[in-house]
């Protein structure tokens, strides 16, 4: 199918099934045009994601923990299907105690993991997927609006996604000279699994779907149109930003 993404080899990390935002955004990348390459924690989320990927789908290996595993799965994706156009980063994660707790009782080890996976991640990705991309790539990372307000039972999320937002940045900054983009997606609050983690999460979405500006809750395909956009070439002159698809609800 053509599209804005036709020829474009992209790498998706973070989908955990098909109510994910990372699915969302692979289903619009393909329906641009774009080959997609899913990556995948460990071996119990790869056969999750074959329930429903298709046999013909690229899935590569990435625990993104240690520097040495996505140093490994950009290699193994450049030997297998050549550089690639752009990545979305959908990863984040702290653990229940921490997500639970208000940031006053956060751990130095609670606080430690949730910026490793949520905003270090980013980094590492960055650094060993621009050792493999095309001139004109572009990186995309997800966010949200709690890393700017204390939103309720959020906490350290909050946090991770702060500095997360602050490394969008310092990498454009870093990347630019080598004709690579950084962007992130603020995306709307959307019930996915990572959403369902966090305290009362039904009052944190009914909050978020009140006071967008229509009434309705964003949709995954409306935050993955955006990201298509991003990792295309209609958007080369946007870098170092971060890009709301929420319906209006930082408006408020």
């Amino acid at each position: 199918m053509s599209g804005i993404l036709t020829g474009k080899t992209l790498v998706v990390m973070g989908v955990a099934n098909q109510r994910s935002i990372a699915w969302g955004c692979t289903q619009s990348l393909l329906a641009q045009g774009a080959k997609v390459i899913l990556t995948y924690q460990n071996d119990r989320l790869k056969t999750s994601l074959e329930r429903f990927v298709g046999p013909d789908q690229a899935l590569v290996a990435c625990d993104v923990s240690k520097d040495e595993n996505v140093e490994a799965a950009f290699k193994e994706i450049a030997t297998k299907y050549g550089k690639v156009d752009g990545v979305i980063h959908a990863i984040a994660y702290a653990d229940k105690a921490t997500l639970t707790s208000g940031l006053v009782n956060t751990t130095a080890d609670g606080y430690a993991l949730a910026q490793h996976i949520s905003a270090y991640s980013f980094i590492s990705v960055a650094r060993y997927a621009s050792q493999v991309m095309k001139d004109g790539g572009s990186l995309v990372t997800l966010t949200y609006f709690g890393s700017e307000r204390a939103i309720p039972n959020y906490n350290m999320m909050g946090v991770a996604k702060a500095s997360l937002e602050a490394s969008v940045r310092y990498l454009a900054s870093d990347l630019g000279a080598a004709n690579i983009r950084v962007n992130a997606i603020s995306a709307g609050a959307v019930k996915t699994l990572a959403v369902t983690g966090i305290k009362n999460h039904g009052t944190l979405l009914k909050m978020s779907r009140d006071r967008t500006v229509d009434g309705k809750s964003v949709e995954t395909s409306e935050i993955g149109n955006t990201a298509a956009f991003l990792l295309s070439d209609l958007s080369t002159g946007i870098t170092g930003d971060i890009i709301y698809v929420d319906k209006g609800v930082h408006l408020m």
